[in-house]
C-alpha cells in the first residue's frame, strides 16, 4: 500500500506501508501515517526561526515578505508591486531619519490619480524633528519605524490570501520577536514622537497611495473593461476547434485550475490585462506608445511593435509557423534518454554575444533541432582564471530541470520575488561579498546595502511589470498551446500541393513534425488520422500516472494533441504571452545586480543549484541524474530563464527577445532614477512615477504600436556604474 504526499520545500517523497493488516484498515492506517507527517512537517516548519539576528532588519522583513507571496496566489504583477512598496517603505523608513536622501512615499502631496494625498503629508520641519534625536538612538528608531511599517502593511495587503492564516502568522511571529506590541496603533506624528508612530504613519500613507495607483487593489486588482477574443480551450479535447483569431490570447477551460504557487481556484481571464494603469517608478511619458486594436487604443511602455501574425498570405506567415513550431520541435529534447548529453558548465553555456534584431534573424539565434542558442562559453573562469570543469548531464534532463526551476512553482515567489531570493542567497549571504554599491565607494553596513538593493530591485521589478504585462494586454497574443493545436488542426504549410495544405498549417520538419501515412501506428482505425499533422515530442500528462515514479517520455503523438511541458492542472500562464514575463524580470534583475555589484559575474564566476536525482522535478520522474545548474554571469542566469520558458512550452521566440531588451531599458531607467534619490536631488511629486492618464501627461502617439520614445542619452549618463555560493532553494514540490 502506497501513500503520495508533498513534503513541503522538499522534493516529492513515498511512503510505502507494508503489513499484515486487513484491507478494511489499510485507509485508516493511510490516515493515521499522513497525519503523522503533516504535524511532523508542521512542527519542522515551526522550527524556524521567526528573527534571523545574523540578518538585518530588512532583510528579516524581505523574507517574511516573501513567505506571503509565497502562500498567496501566483499574480506576478501584484508581487512585483507589493516588493516593490514594500521595500520602498523600507526605504523611506532608513531614509528619513538622514537629510541627505529623497523620500519616496512621504512627503507626496499627490496621489497618482491626481487625488489629494494627505496621508502622506510629511513636510521637511517635520522630517527634521525626527531627524534631532541622539545618534546612538538613530538605529533603534530606524528599527522600530521599520518594523511597524512593515507589519501593518503586510497585514493589509495578505489580510485575503489564501494562506493568510500562516502568513499572518509569520508576520506576528517576526513583529514579537522583535519585542513589539502590535496594539500600539496611533499614528499622530503630530502629537507623538516614538517611532512606532511614525511607522503606522508610514503604513497608512503606502496604503492610502496604493488605493489610487490604478493597480485596482480595491476590487482585487480585477479587470475593468478586458473582453476575450476566444471561447476557451479545452486541453484535454483534440485540437482547437473553437479558436476564432490565432493572433489571440485564449483561456483555458479546466475542470480544475491550480496556479503555480498550488492554490486551486478558477482560471482568471487574463491576469493584469490592465496593468499599464498602475503608476510607474522610473518610466515616463515618453515611452509610452498607442497600440490601436479593435479599434481601441492600448497604452503600451517601451512598444516592440507587434508581434509575428498568422494571415491569408502564406509569405508573411513564416515567423509565426516557424517560431511556434520551434516550441514543439524543442518538447522534443525532454527525454533523459535519448542519448543526447550536454556540457552544462560555463565552458559551454553562456555569454552570449549579441541578441538578434527582430525580423527573420530573430529565429536563427535558436537551434532549432538540437535545442540552445548561440552562446560563446567561457574559455576560463572570468574571476578566478582558471578552466570550468566539465559537467555532462543528458540533454533531457536539463532541459526539464531548467523548465522546472525557473517556472517558480508550485508554492512560488513568482518570479519577481525568485530574484529577491537569489539577491538574499546568492549575494548578501556570500562570504567574500563587500557591500560596495558598484563596486566601488565606501563600505555599507548590511542594513543599508540591503536597503538600496530592494528599493533598486523592487522598482525594476514593478516597472518590468507595467511594460511587459501592458504590451501583453495591448496585442493580447496567443500562446503556443493554442497556436500549435489549431495550425495542427488545420494541416501543414510546408506542400501546397498535398491534400492536407493549409495556409495556417504548421511547417513539416523530417523526422520531428510529419503527416500521418496510411501505414502509420497513429493513422487509426479505417485511417481515421490519415493526412493528420504528428510530432515526435514530449507525450504530455496522459503518459503519466504517478509523477514520482512515471515519465512522459518523447514519442510521436497527434500534434492536435500537444501539451507543454507542465501540469495539467496548469497548462499555460492565465495571460497573453508577448513578451515574456521571465525574460523582462530575469534581464532587468541581471543588469540591477551588475550595477548594485559593479561586476557582471557571480562572486568567484560560479553560482550554483543542484537538482537532486529522482527528487526535484514536479510534473514527472527525474531528474535521472544529479543535475547542477551553474552560471558564470548574472546575465547568463538570465538567458537561461529565457530559454526555460520555450523548453517548457510557454513562449516562442518572438516572446523572447523583445522582453530581454525591454528588461535592459527598463534598468536603465530604474538604475538612473534611484541613484537621484539615494543623492537627494529628486522631489518625489514629480515624475515619471505619476500615471499617465490620471495626470493627462502627454508625449505618447498614436500610431499602431509605433514607440514614441524620448532620449535614452541622458538616462544612460546618469545610470550608476555599472550572485554566489550554491543557490539555496525554497521551491516546494507536490
Amino acid at each position: 500500500m502506497a501513500i503520495w504526499f508533498t513534503e513541503r520545500g522538499k522534493s516529492i517523497r513515498v511512503l510505502q506501508v507494508q503489513s499484515t493488516i486487513t484491507p478494511s484498515l489499510a485507509p485508516i492506517v493511510c490516515l493515521l501515517v499522513l497525519l503523522a507527517w503533516t504535524n511532523s512537517a508542521i512542527a519542522q516548519e515551526g522550527e524556524l526561526p521567526a528573527l534571523n539576528s545574523s540578518l538585518s532588519i530588512a532583510r528579516n522583513w524581505n523574507e517574511v515578505t516573501l513567505f506571503a507571496i509565497r502562500q498567496d496566489f501566483a499574480r506576478p504583477t501584484v508581487h512585483a508591486r507589493n516588493l516593490f512598496h514594500t521595500s520602498a517603505a523600507m526605504y523611506d523608513s532608513w531614509a528619513l531619519y538622514e537629510p541627505g536622501p529623497s523620500l519616496y512615499f512621504l512627503g507626496r502631496e499627490r496621489a497618482p490619480d491626481n487625488s489629494a494625498l494627505p496621508a502622506c503629508a510629511f513636510p521637511d520641519q517635520v522630517r527634521s524633528a525626527w531627524q534631532d534625536i541622539d545618534a546612538n538612538e538613530v538605529a533603534a528608531a530606524r528599527r522600530t519605524t521599520l518594523s511597524f511599517a512593515m507589519y501593518r502593511l503586510l497585514n493589509e495587503r495578505f489580510a485575503n490570501s489564501p494562506g493568510a492564516t500562516e502568513s499572518l502568522q509569520r508576520i506576528d511571529e517576526l513583529f514579537s520577536a522583535l519585542g513589539f506590541d502590535s496594539s500600539i496603533d496611533s499614528s499622530d506624528i503630530g502629537n507623538d514622537t516614538n517611532p512606532s508612530t511614525l511607522g503606522n504613519y508610514l503604513a497608512n500613507c503606502v496604503i492610502a497611495y496604493g488605493q489610487a495607483d490604478g493597480s485596482n487593489e480595491i476590487n482585487d486588482y480585477a479587470n475593468r473593461f478586458y473582453t476575450r477574443s476566444n471561447p476557451p480551450l479545452d486541453p484535454g479535447l483534440p485540437g482547437n476547434p473553437n479558436l476564432i483569431n490565432p493572433n489571440r490570447w485564449q483561456t483555458l477551460q479546466l475542470d480544475t485550475f491550480i496556479d503555480q504557487s498550488g492554490n486551486q481556484t478558477s482560471a482568471p481571464i487574463f491576469l493584469g490585462a490592465e496593468w499599464s494603469e498602475v503608476a510607474p517608478f522610473a518610466l515616463g511619458p515618453s515611452d509610452i506608445a498607442v497600440v490601436n486594436r479593435d479599434n481601441m487604443p492600448f497604452r503600451a511602455y517601451l512598444d516592440p511593435g507587434p508581434p509575428a501574425l498568422l494571415g491569408d498570405n502564406p509569405a508573411t506567415n513564416s515567423a509565426y509557423q516557424n517560431g511556434h513550431a520551434l516550441v514543439a520541435l524543442w518538447s522534443s529534447h525532454l527525454d533523459p534518454s535519448d542519448g543526447v548529453s550536454w556540457d552544462i558548465s560555463p565552458a559551454t553555456l553562456g555569454n552570449v554575444a549579441t541578441l538578434p534584431a527582430q525580423g527573420a534573424s530573430l529565429l536563427e539565434f535558436y537551434d532549432a533541432l538540437e535545442g540552445g542558442t548561440q552562446e560563446l562559453g567561457y574559455a576560463v573562469n572570468p574571476v578566478t582564471l582558471e578552466t570550468y570543469e566539465e559537467v555532462r548531464v543528458p540533454r533531457g534532463d536539463f532541459t526539464r530541470v531548467l523548465a522546472e526551476f525557473w517556472a517558480d512553482g508550485p508554492d512560488s515567489e513568482t518570479p519577481p520575488g525568485h530574484w529577491f531570493q537569489i539577491y538574499n542567497s546568492l549575494v548578501s549571504d556570500h562570504p567574500d561579498f563587500i557591500r560596495r554599491i558598484g563596486g566601488e565607494g565606501d563600505l555599507l553596513d548590511p542594513l543599508a546595502y540591503d536597503i538600496r538593493a530592494y528599493f533598486t530591485l523592487g522598482a525594476a521589478m514593478h516597472d518590468s511589470a507595467i511594460a511587459a504585462w501592458s504590451i501583453k494586454g495591448a496585442y493580447d497574443y496567443i500562446r503556443p498551446v493554442s497556436a500549435l493545436r489549431y495550425m495542427a488542426s488545420l494541416g501543414q504549410s510546408s506542400d501546397s500541393t498535398a491534400s492536407n495544405y493549409h495556409v495556417h498549417g504548421i511547417p513539416l520538419q523530417k523526422g520531428f513534425i510529419e503527416s500521418v501515412e496510411a501505414q502509420d501506428p497513429l493513422a487509426g482505425n479505417g485511417g481515421v488520422n490519415v493526412g493528420k499533422i504528428k510530432a515526435r515530442t514530449w507525450r504530455g500528462p496522459n503518459f503519466i500516472r504517478n509523477p514520482a515514479t512515471d515519465i512522459a517520455g518523447v514519442g510521436w503523438i497527434l500534434l492536435e494533441n500537444w501539451w507543454p511541458y507542465q501540469r495539467p492542472s496548469f497548462v499555460t500562464p492565465p495571460f497573453a504571452g508577448y513578451v515574456s514575463g521571465h525574460s523582462t524580470f530575469s534581464r532587468a534583475a541581471a543588469d540591477v545586480l551588475t550595477a548594485l555589484t559593479g561586476s557582471e559575474y557571480f562572486p568567484g564566476g560560479l553560482a550554483e543549484f543542484t537538482a537532486l536525482k529522482d527528487e526535484f522535478l514536479v510534473f514527472e520522474q527525474g531528474p535521472s541524474v544529479d543535475v547542477t545548474l551553474q552560471w558564470a554571469s548574472y546575465r547568463d542566469a538570465s538567458d537561461q530563464t529565457s530559454l526555460s520558458r520555450i523548453w517548457g512550452g510557454i513562449h516562442p521566440p518572438v516572446d523572447d527577445i523583445p522582453g530581454r531588451r525591454i528588461g535592459g531599458e527598463v534598468a536603465e531607467r530604474v538604475l538612473a532614477r534611484t541613484q537621484r534619490y539615494f543623492d537627494g536631488v529628486i522631489d518625489n511629486n514629480s515624475g515619471p512615477m505619476q500615471n499617465p492618464t490620471a495626470s493627462n501627461s502627454g508625449g505618447c502617439s498614436i500610431a499602431s504600436g509605433t514607440p514614441a520614445r524620448g532620449d535614452t542619452i541622458l538616462w544612460l549618463l546618469l545610470m550608476a556604474s555599472a550572485v554566489a555560493m550554491p543557490y539555496r532553494s525554497t521551491r516546494t514540490h507536490e
